[in-house]
């Protein structure tokens, strides 16, 4: 086979280490092993010098010495000094894959491209040593780390590898430095789709060691204790010809010429539907996933170079740079937040209610803090139902393997029910999530505040109510915060924290603490109506149903739309959120601020006769339902005017530009960061938009309306 790389020289990359004067170098260091059977290992650890805190990246620095250090092996292997190379990484960890903060930098296309082809160039040595090349998985492994060990010819992994993935098209770019042509060719097609495309579009899901062993990615799998010795003896059993390693999961000819393409065009078919076409990642990687079927691996290596260029110098990649900074910093020191040492001990928890949401309340909270928690309802019917239901999610975790019995029995003896509020005293926690209904939340509250102290914190769970309107009959409204879940509880990241005015410092601190020990991430957000996703979820849904309503088409309405990016359309939005949950939102942010917020007679009366989507046998929408369209078009006022697609994307930008700007002049957050965390996180806005706030500058929105940007400069590619 024609060298992958014979292509490449160290001296085309030297432009690229003018971007990496501040690079944290991961170093090549080698040392010699004798294998049990005679011969010279040369064992290569990458590592960057500092603690399992800070996983080794490879910057260009990093993978110019590492092609040094591998050309030194080729030597030696011509020599015959040395039988066989290994790679391996500092303790816990491989690599995390390319440094970021670098690609991030990168200037143009042109040099884009240079960054491709330095990984093919470095990493693509392992497979041209002349000897037989191993990489031992010892720890995390994502992206390039990953394209570490595919490039080699061989790979073990440790049985407790925490964190294996290729996380690339959830970054709006693709594994660009051989991942998209060799994993396809070593696991098949369907495991390579499942690891390129599929995982990273589920909230960047990861495999574990076994996973990953279980799909061929590793040749075999060893204890931690021993993984590296265990390691050199199974790479000298392959080197001496004893042992004979098998890969089954390999293409064979029946998987090219039948399954490849079949399983790429319906890869395709479903990517479509769910997330739309406006991400380009996800698109370009199935491209390449099917090139690979045919093409050698310098043509894959070359398709890669020239597809990795062209994301890296867009906006997709620039926007999920952003949000991915976001979550994974901003997100971890909230702002606004107030010193941990003011928040008091959370050692008993009260739920007000027993429904679904406030069983999910419970469950959460004893998993999560594994403390005491009480429920109540009603009468004892509504509470025995409840306690079933927590226990019932409890026994399903311990079934899965998720919940040793032990564990599962103490979580159980800790969740009692009651319809007793004066077993509610010694709760220093309580959360109601009872009906939307201002008078009934204020009602309950002013009833379990005999009972607690006056300092246990009352948190609501309200999604539009004001938070100080919940508190203003309490005698002690200070002690009352908002406390926002998103549904599903269990899987939704964000929880709002609403700072109401006579909050203090102590209940805001609480608050905090309590999100992070949940595992949530917490914004904190003024008491303004619909807070920040419901706000800007109104404004969205409102313009959708108001368009309807005056007769545009509801296929020109999702098209209006499409380009956001948004994972779902408002229709399908709303009948996830529910039509009356969805119109009292309307009436909230009608009432509120009646000249920029449409109200919607017509989704109440959707709401009323339970249609909206015809959906198929498996309860997947299909379109919107004949009834819907009869009940919308009723609703229609005489002279009224459709709007055209043009015109509603202009309307909806524009009107997300101007709200979302009034909220930052009214405090709503402190910057347009928090906003676009809270939409990522609750409501699924796509990292490559980049959350709201850069889409708007992008599209030019924001100068339309307030004459500047969020942003400045504004996230863009640089093309």
């Amino acid at each position: 086979m024609t060298s992958a790389i014979a292509q490449y020289s160290a001296e085309q990359f030297e432009p690229l280490l003018a971007l990496a004067d501040d690079e944290v170098v991961t170093h090549s260091f080698v040392r010699d092993v004798a294998l049990p059977s005679g011969g010279t290992l040369a064992l290569v650890t990458i590592d960057n010098g500092r603690d399992h805190t800070r996983p080794s990246t490879l910057g260009p620095q990093g993978l110019l010495e590492f092609a040094r250090v591998m050309d030194e092996q080729a030597g030696r292997a011509a020599r015959g000094e040395i039988a066989a190379v290994a790679v391996t990484g500092k303790p816990f960890i491989l690599a995390a894959g390319a440094d970021l903060s670098k690609v991030e930098g990168i200037p143009d296309r042109a040099s884009g491209r240079l960054m491709a082809q330095l990984g093919h160039y470095a990493l693509g040595k392992l497979g041209e040593l002349g000897v037989p090349s191993f990489v031992f998985i010892n720890g995390l492994a994502l992206g390039g780390g990953v394209e570490v060990a595919l490039n080699a010819d061989y790979r073990t992994i440790d049985r407790n590898a925490a964190g294996i993935a290729l996380p690339e098209v959830f970054l709006g770019i693709i594994p660009g430095w051989g991942g998209a042509w060799l994993l396809p060719n070593l696991i098949g097609i369907e495991n390579a789709l499942k690891v390129v495309v599929e995982n990273p579009l589920k909230n960047n899901r990861m495999l574990t060691a076994e996973q990953a062993f279980e799909l061929g990615m590793a040749d075999a799998i060893f204890d931690s204790a021993t993984f590296l010795e265990s390691s050199i003896r199974w790479a000298d059993g392959v080197v001496s010809g004893r042992t004979k390693v098998k890969r089954p999961n390999q293409p064979g000819k029946i998987e090219r010429a039948v399954k490849w393409d079949a399983a790429i065009g319906i890869a395709r078919s479903m990517l479509e539907k769910r997330i739309g076409t406006v991400a380009r990642s996800p698109y370009v990687a199935l491209d390449l996933l099917k090139a690979a079927k045919s093409s050698d691996k310098a043509a894959g290596f070359a398709a890669e170079d020239e597809s990795l260029a062209d994301l890296i110098s867009g906006d997709q990649f620039r926007a999920s740079i952003y949000a991915f900074t976001l979550v994974q910093k901003r997100a971890k020191k909230p702002a606004g937040a107030p010193d941990k040492s003011l928040a008091t001990p959370v050692t008993r928890i009260g739920v007000l209610g027993a429904g679904l949401m406030a069983s999910q309340f419970a469950l959460l909270f004893v998993r999560r803090l594994q403390v005491p928690v009480i429920i109540t309802d009603l009468d004892q019917e509504r509470v025995d139902k409840g306690i079933a239901y927590i226990h019932g999610e409890i026994s399903a975790l311990e079934k899965k393997g998720r919940l040793h019995a032990d564990d599962a029995n103490r979580l159980r003896s800790l969740v009692t029910g009651t319809t007793d509020k004066a077993d509610f005293a010694g709760c220093d926690w309580v959360i109601e999530a009872v009906f939307e209904e201002l008078a009934i939340k204020q009602s309950v509250f002013a009833e379990i505040e005999k009972h607690v102290s006056p300092t246990a914190v009352l948190a609501t769970n309200t999604s539009s109510l004001s938070v100080e309107r919940i508190a203003e009959k309490l005698e002690h409204p200070e002690r009352v915060v908002g406390f926002h879940f998103f549904n599903p509880v269990a899987v939704m990241p964000l929880i709002e924290v609403v700072n109401a005015p006579a909050t203090n410092e102590a209940t805001l601190a609480t608050a905090m603490v309590t999100a992070a020990a949940l595992r949530k991430n917490a914004v904190i957000t003024a008491d303004s109506p619909g807070f920040v996703v419901n706000r800007i979820l109104a404004k969205l849904l409102g313009e959708a149903m108001h368009a309807v309503e005056t007769g545009t088409p509801f296929e020109d309405v999702v098209a209006a739309q499409r380009h956001f990016g948004l994972p779902m359309d408002p229709f399908v939005l709303l009948d996830l959120v529910g039509l009356k949950v969805g119109a009292h939102v309307l009436d909230t942010h009608h009432a509120a601020f009646p000249e920029r917020f449409f109200e919607s007679p017509a989704l109440h009366e959707l709401a009323e006769a339970g249609v909206l989507l015809e959906k198929d046998a498996k309860g997947n929408p299909k379109g919107i339902d004949r009834k819907a369209i009869a009940i919308v078009a009723k609703h229609r006022p005489a002279g009224s005017t459709p709007a055209t697609v043009e015109e509603l994307t202009r309307r909806l930008e524009d009107g997300l530009a101007h709200e979302v700007h009034r909220m930052l002049e009214e405090g709503v957050v402190s910057a347009p960061e928090d906003i676009d965390l809270c939409m990522i996180l609750g409501a699924g806005w796509p990292f490559q938009m980049g959350g709201v706030t850069p889409f708007l500058d992008r599209v030019g929105a924001s100068e339309r309306v307030f004459g500047g940007t969020f942003h400045t400069p504004p996230i863009r590619g640089s093309h």
